[in-house]
């Protein structure tokens, strides 16, 4: 991370931060195209001259820096400062630099943009994405204008106000949610095994799952069987770990969902979180994307619609087997060039030559390996490096596409080769859900 920090009086900061807003120039809307990834939205943020890339994330209340990827970014205003999030340590040092300029495309800028940069160069979400990301950007992008996000476009609507929006919002179904702390709340139905409970949910994009519950939190609270230890994910103080089972029903409104994957993280993972009062949990992107998603902070609201992606089934990565994006690589591609060759007075083209090109490639390894999962008896190991998955070369994949893989279809037949320091080994395991719903 390459950074030029310059110490301006903190009293400044202070002043700037409150002016901390996005506008829209010479418009009343402004569309932005995102990238969709394991239920993730990213989106082109600009700071200082420099393109970048952000998560969009509501669960976050600050806009935050962790990765330049080797480019260059002047900040000015800069103090110290901690963080504290889900995952087991207390905290993590940063800093925190006011008085940035943020663009949006051409039409949305934030004149006064405080950024909070995380200087641990080991906090970086990139290499689990396959994509390069920057950062995160929450509350600030949601707080002063209606947010509309098309799921199944991939474009996100910024309008100035809701007028224009009156017409569309009759086919949308509304939900009061509440602002605390910088993070929108509603209240759904989660349905463990028979009794619904209505239970106050953060609406969380930077969560890829459907549903997180506090089980230290909800009283009486019992995992339903059958539930597996895994890997949760990351947060700002580390690995979240806990288990994931399905519940029988998750309502939104009239909105249900059947037997939803819900990932509960343990005490340890979020004691030092400081929770909203009545929390029990949160709704994340597998929910989400099911809908066309209007946030209204300014009048504490949330519309949805559904789309084309509302009936998909939950799909769980049944491998067992966290992927990471080990960076590029050259590889030597060959291609068949073809020639004329003359035979009496027919010209034959045929295959008799081959150039060669170089071209970067991604290089993929296992970041985790959960015990007992078909692939951990197979054999594989964390830090092994994928070669090949049947048949096809890594190289030529993205981590999108070998998550999805694992996804697929329960009993499907997986085929790796992998390199464990100087050997080259092949393994075979069986695709197996385990953590059915059973009544």
């Amino acid at each position: 991370m390459k950074l030029k920090l310059f110490l301006l009086a903190f009293f400044i900061g202070i002043f700037i931060h409150a002016q901390n807003s996005l506008q829209l120039i010479n418009t009343k809307k402004a569309v932005i195209p995102f990238q969709f990834i394991n239920n993730l939205i990213f989106i082109p943020v600009n700071i200082n001259g420099v393109n970048l890339t952000f998560l969009l994330d509501t669960g976050v209340s600050e806009t935050i820096l962790f990765s330049l990827e080797n480019k260059e970014l002047t900040l000015s205003n800069i103090e110290k400062m901690k963080f504290s999030g889900l995952g087991g340590s207390l905290s993590i040092d940063g800093l925190k630099s006011d008085r940035n300029i943020g663009r949006i495309g051409e039409s949305i800028v934030n004149t006064s943009m405080s950024l909070y940069i995380i200087i641990d160069e080991e906090f970086n979400i990139s290499p689990h994405v396959g994509i390069p990301v920057n950062g995160v950007i929450g509350y600030h992008f949601f707080k002063d204008h209606p947010i509309a996000i098309d799921y199944a476009t991939k474009k996100i609507t910024v309008y100035e106000n809701t007028e224009p929006l009156k017409r569309k919002l009759r086919k949308f179904k509304e939900f009061p949610i509440t602002i605390e702390k910088d993070k929108p709340y509603l209240y759904a139905g989660v349905e463990m095994t028979s009794e619904k409970r209505d239970s106050k949910l953060l609406i969380d994009l930077g969560n890829s799952d459907a549903i997180w519950l506090f089980p230290t939190l909800i009283k009486d609270f019992v995992y339903n069987r059958p539930n597996i230890e895994d890997f949760l994910g990351r947060g700002f103080n580390g690995d979240i770990y806990g288990k994931r089972s399905r519940i029988h029903n998750f309502y939104l409104g009239d909105f249900k969902f059947e037997k939803p994957l819900t990932a509960m993280p343990d005490e340890y993972s979020i004691q030092h979180v400081n929770l909203v009062e009545n929390r029990k949990g949160s709704v994340g992107g597998e929910i989400m994307r099911r809908f066309t998603v209007i946030f209204d902070y300014p009048n504490k609201k949330l519309y949805l619609r559904k789309n084309k992606f509302f009936d998909d089934p939950f799909h769980f990565n049944m491998s067992g087997l966290d992927f990471r994006q080990d960076g590029l690589e050259w590889k030597q591609d060959k291609i068949n060039i073809q020639t004329q060759k003359n035979i009496g007075v027919v010209n034959e083209a045929y295959k008799d030559s081959f150039q060669y090109k170089f071209s970067l490639k991604p290089m993929f390894s296992i970041a985790g390996v959960r015990k007992e999962s078909p692939a951990y008896e197979a054999g594989l190991r964390k830090d092994d490096k994928i070669i090949s998955i049947n048949g096809q070369k890594t190289s030529d994949m993205s981590l999108e596409k070998i998550v999805e893989l694992m996804k697929s279809d329960e009993g499907r037949t997986i085929t790796m080769i992998i390199q464990r320091k100087d050997q080259e080994l092949t393994f075979r395991f069986t695709l197996e859900d385990p953590i059915p719903y059973q009544e």
